[in-house]
């Protein structure tokens, strides 16, 4: 696999994150921009699911959830939407759950020969 090969297979598996990215001006309500992001993200995975993506983003959920959760609580991150614990937006652990996924594609993209 050339090195133009893989760019574009690492651009195509970001596409959902800057998609995710783009609409979070235009959807004001948390509830239907997480509702959104989940049909993004069905999308993506039925264009192209491989092997422990499910597992990768379930982990990618809970640790960011956990990890944002502490962030903010201990004062290094500020969010004015506060829709999940009362401190985050609902949709962003979901945000970081692909980019889990798009990370470890990205990663399986630059092993390859």
């Amino acid at each position: 696999m050339g090195i133009p090969h893989k760019i574009k297979s690492i651009v195509i598996n970001v596409i959902p994150i800057i998609l995710m990215i783009a609409v979070i001006p235009f959807i004001s309500n948390d509830y239907l921009l997480a509702l959104a992001y989940v049909g993004i993200i069905a999308v993506a995975f039925a264009v192209s699911y491989e092997r422990k993506d499910g597992l990768i983003f379930l982990f990618g959920l809970i640790m960011m959830a956990l990890v944002e959760y502490l962030f903010i609580r201990t004062g290094v991150e500020i969010f004015l939407r506060n829709s999940l614990f009362g401190v985050m937006p609902v949709w962003l652990p979901l945000l970081w759950a692909y980019a889990f996924v798009a990370i470890r594609r990205a990663i399986n993209v630059m092993e390859r020969d």
